[in-house]
């Protein structure tokens, strides 16, 4: 069955070509397996709550007749402003509007929120630009910039809200502006497109322009909403989609509700929050977190960007699925919101999830996959300008930034054939990683930290879990012994300067590019040794090494501008020239300029594949797909060959650097 919506028809009707529904929800509740919603351009002020699964065979589409032509917004237009005084003016609206989640006085708020400034969930929007919320009305009046705003002067466009009776009363300065001569919304609806139920799998969001939603702070043990999502369900498909304007989340791919996990912490405060993070994996199970019934998810092709909070946000539901082709960018603009939750991509158990081919620009933090990035893929990859603007100050509560950042997980994890061109590469709190075929002009930080706390005088591990291969189950739990890394085919590039030579790489804004970090990790012929022995083992003395470092493996990698080099590192070559890298947009096209490639000379090393990496150790799980077959990294940034031999870095050969990156 073919349903039809237009919200421009005459009157509502039955969903036929002849008398198309003019509200997209009306399809939703009737919808099934098999069954193809076509909605024609137009604006759909509602929430659109898919009633019905689709199946694996026969999903249910819903599909914008036009790319981008049908909107779906969270806002409704608000008119009659009237002048309070200077350029302040202000409206009332009735509480009804609202229904029972008013977004003025929802509070953005929860589990790993650190900002000191609690904001609403609502958000008001001038000509499609999302203003600041100010805590008093003196404050909005004064309509100063925000110095911790990556946006300055977007930042003076201030708005205050209060409750009066059975109204929201909202103030808002739009300086020299007439706000009843401009485009003017509140949000008022907390999602545009998703299921309340759980289990509402296979259907396929195709073409739709999504924005504008009050949705809520989305910590990994709690309910996880965004502008668009499939609250936790199976075999999802978002594609060519925009998807821009939330509080919150743009994507959702992230947890359901579990009333005795739901924002633990900050409910009950009495166990600490990485407790409740592993009591939310172990009830996942209970919940049915496998394989046959969660995740699989493919977003493609989507344009996620101003969001205020993630792009992407997910915790388990994310599991095995795919994100490409994506350009995700101004995500944590705004610095008004805070905590450890903010990125591009936000993921927690991103098992086996393939992060590719997408543009990752101007965000707090690029990819974040937290905990559980067994079997995770980060390639083909555009990362840049994922840091604070030069002369903008640290937000309080705000998160540091990076191209990457893996946290705690044991691996398997592979970070290949990416241009990283942010100050800070990779965060790598973590171990089993693969870095490998990258172009690099970050820096490592937190190797060997960013785990453990030292708490009433004693050490506190961070216990995370590893799960059978390929699988949600869980197989064991272990503390971060750091290492178990490997590094190969890199090109790694000391363009930034380094202002302080004698930070460590345990910090977070550790300078120095480079491999040097891991002189503190042994070879495997160094480490394997301590477990030699030569006799019956004896546990107690072998105690000493099951708790110490693990190896690495460090190979083939190209050092320029005075770039680190680890010590025990064979085969590499050291530039002795200067050489730079910028990367420029025009008419909409990105394109690398490097003189990187003149110094390389004949410098080759060999094909890397799964078997050269390895097993991460505490899975015991090779670097490979996830069906569980091989990889041979003889593809690059284009998916062009490499032949026989491979240069370091992510292209084949210097003559790709004509081509458009994206």
């Amino acid at each position: 069955m073919i349903y039809y919506v237009n919200a421009n028809a005459e009157r509502d009707g039955n969903g036929s070509k002849q008398r198309p529904f003019k509200h997209i929800d009306d399809a939703a509740r009737i919808a099934e397996a098999g069954d193809e919603v076509i909605v024609a351009p137009g604006i759909y002020r509602e929430k659109v709550t898919p009633r019905n699964a689709g199946t694996e065979d026969a999903r249910i589409v819903y599909r914008s007749e036009k790319p981008l032509g049908a909107v779906i917004t969270g806002a409704e237009p608000l008119t009659g402003w009237k002048k309070e005084k200077g350029g302040v003016w202000v409206n009332r609206v009735k509480n009804s509007v609202f229904g029972s989640y008013n977004p003025y006085k929802e509070m953005v708020c929860g589990d790993w929120y650190f900002a000191p400034t609690v904001r609403h969930t609502g958000s008001i929007f001038l000509d499609d630009k999302m203003m600041y919320e100010t805590v008093t009305l003196e404050e909005c009046a004064k309509g100063e910039a925000d110095p911790c705003s990556w946006d300055p002067e977007g930042s003076t466009w201030k708005w205050f809200t209060e409750q009066d009776g059975d109204e929201t009363v909202i103030y808002a300065n739009f300086h020299k502006l007439n706000p009843n001569s401009h485009k003017v919304e509140i949000v008022v609806r907390r999602n545009c497109f998703m299921p309340d139920e759980n289990g509402i799998g296979y259907i396929t969001v195709s073409g739709f322009d999504i924005n504008k939603g009050a949705t809520t702070w989305a910590p990994p043990a709690a309910y996880q909403d965004g502008l668009i999502g499939p609250h936790w369900s199976k075999g999802w498909i978002i594609e060519d989609c925009e998807i821009w304007g939330s509080r919150c989340c743009g994507i959702s791919l992230g947890k359901y509700r579990d009333e005795e996990n739901d924002m633990y912490f900050y409910t009950k405060h009495v166990k600490s929050p990485t407790q409740m993070e592993r009591d939310a994996v172990c009830r996942g199970q209970y919940h049915g977190w496998l394989k046959e019934k969660v995740g699989s998810h493919i977003v493609r092709r989507c344009h996620v960007h101003h969001c205020e909070q993630t792009g992407i946000v997910g915790r388990q539901g994310a599991v095995f699925s795919t994100i490409e082709d994506c350009h995700i960018h101004h995500v944590c603009n705004s610095q008004q919101l805070g905590g450890a939750e903010t990125a591009g991509i936000k993921l927690h158990a991103a098992i086996d999830v393939t992060i590719r081919r997408n543009h990752i620009h101007h965000c707090i933090m690029g990819v974040w996959l937290d905990w559980e990035a067994q079997g995770a893929r980060i390639s083909q990859n555009l990362l840049h300008d994922n840091q604070r603007p030069d002369g903008i100050e640290p937000a309080l509560g705000a998160m540091f930034s990076n191209d990457v950042f893996i946290e705690v997980g044991h691996g398997p994890t592979l970070i290949d054939n990416n241009v990283m061109l942010s100050k800070v590469a990779a965060a790598i709190p973590s171990e089993g990683i693969a870095f490998v075929h990258n172009l690099t002009l970050g820096s490592f930080v937190l190797v060997n930290s960013g785990v453990d706390s030292v708490v009433n005088g004693q050490r506190e591990p961070r216990f995370t879990p590893y799960h059978i291969r390929h699988r949600t189950e869980v197989a064991g739990f272990m503390t971060i012994l750091h290492g178990d890394d490997r590094i190969y085919n890199n090109i790694f590039i000391q363009q930034y300067p380094v202002t302080d030579k004698e930070k460590e790489p345990t910090a977070n804004d550790y300078e120095v590019v480079g491999t040097a970090p891991f002189d503190i990790f042994p070879t495997y012929e160094e480490w394997i040794a301590n477990f030699m022995i030569g006799q019956e083992p004896d546990m107690r003395h072998l105690a000493q090494f099951h708790f110490g470092h693990l190896p690495v493996w460090v190979d083939g990698n190209a050092y320029f501008n005075g770039a680190s080099v680890y010590q025990k590192e064979e085969h590499k070559l050291i530039g002795k020239r200067k050489v730079k890298v910028t990367i420029a947009e025009k008419d909409g096209k990105w394109q690398l300029d490097t003189n990187v490639y003149e110094f390389l000379k004949d410098f080759r090393d060999g094909i890397v594949t799964s078997d050269l990496l390895g097993k991460a150790f505490e899975p015991e799980q090779r670097f490979e797909n996830p069906d569980g077959t091989g990889i041979i990294f003889d593809r690059d940034y284009f998916g062009d060959h490499r032949g026989t031999d491979a240069l370091p870095g992510p292209f084949a050969s210097e003559e790709q650097l004509s081509r458009t990156l994206w």
